[in-house]
């Protein structure tokens, strides 16, 4: 019934009634491609930070540790991490003028921010499409009706029985807006709790590792 509507709205409406519907199917489109997305490359992030972060603190040297963070990151969140506790700063820079602590400490903010902007990206896309598909679909609505009844004062005859179907096909496109939302609201409310998760996971382990570090240089 609703493919039906849709059909019949899209061979009675004009050009910007068929824009609107070419927009809630990209829209619908790019939801679904980040969901797919998305929910395999968190599934895999959660699942490495769990079995990584563990494996690193049982190995009995820093490269053995290394090593084994290189075989369980696969999404290389943790990885980065390491790197940045263990480098050296350039000598006679700003960076290697500072204290050690200082200079330890922003090169893992650094990293931690790259690590979480890939599992946060596309999460912008999924609220704005979550938030604007129902009025995409319900201006679809407002302008078929529109476009309908205009049709309908040109032939010079409106009836109820006129009047109702092209404003039944029109309802669809409101029908349309809010499925391409409800997915892209759901995975955006779901995937922000796994982010959130692995974020804390993430800064616990670069604590740990400043610690590590700064306890290996004093003297």
């Amino acid at each position: 019934m609703a493919l039906h509507g849709l059909q019949q709205f899209w061979l009675s409406t004009d050009g910007v009634g068929r824009a609107v519907a070419l927009l809630l199917l990209l829209m619908s489109v790019a939801v679904w491609v980040l969901i797919l997305w998305k929910g395999w490359v968190l599934r895999r992030a959660t699942a490495d930070i769990h079995r990584a972060v563990p494996a690193f603190w049982d190995a009995a040297t820093l490269d053995d540790g290394r090593t084994r963070l290189a075989a369980l990151d696969r999404e290389r969140v943790l990885q980065p991490l390491l790197a940045a506790a263990t480098a050296q700063p350039q000598p006679l820079t700003l960076e290697a003028s500072g204290r050690v602590e200082s200079q330890l400490t922003r090169r893992l903010r650094d990293a931690l921010h790259r690590g979480l902007a890939h599992l946060q990206f596309g999460q912008v896309l999924l609220a704005s499409i979550g938030s604007t598909a129902p009025f995409v679909g319900l201006f679809g609505t407002v302008w078929g009706i529109y476009h309908a009844l205009a049709g309908m004062a040109a032939a010079g005859s409106i009836t109820i029985d006129k009047v109702s179907g092209p404003i039944g096909e029109a309802l669809i496109m409101t029908a349309a807006g809010i499925a391409v939302a409800v997915p892209a609201v759901l995975a955006y409310n779901v995937f922000g709790q796994w982010i959130a998760a692995s974020e804390a996971e993430l800064e616990g382990f670069a604590h740990d590792l400043r610690e590590v570090v700064l306890s290996s240089a004093e003297p």
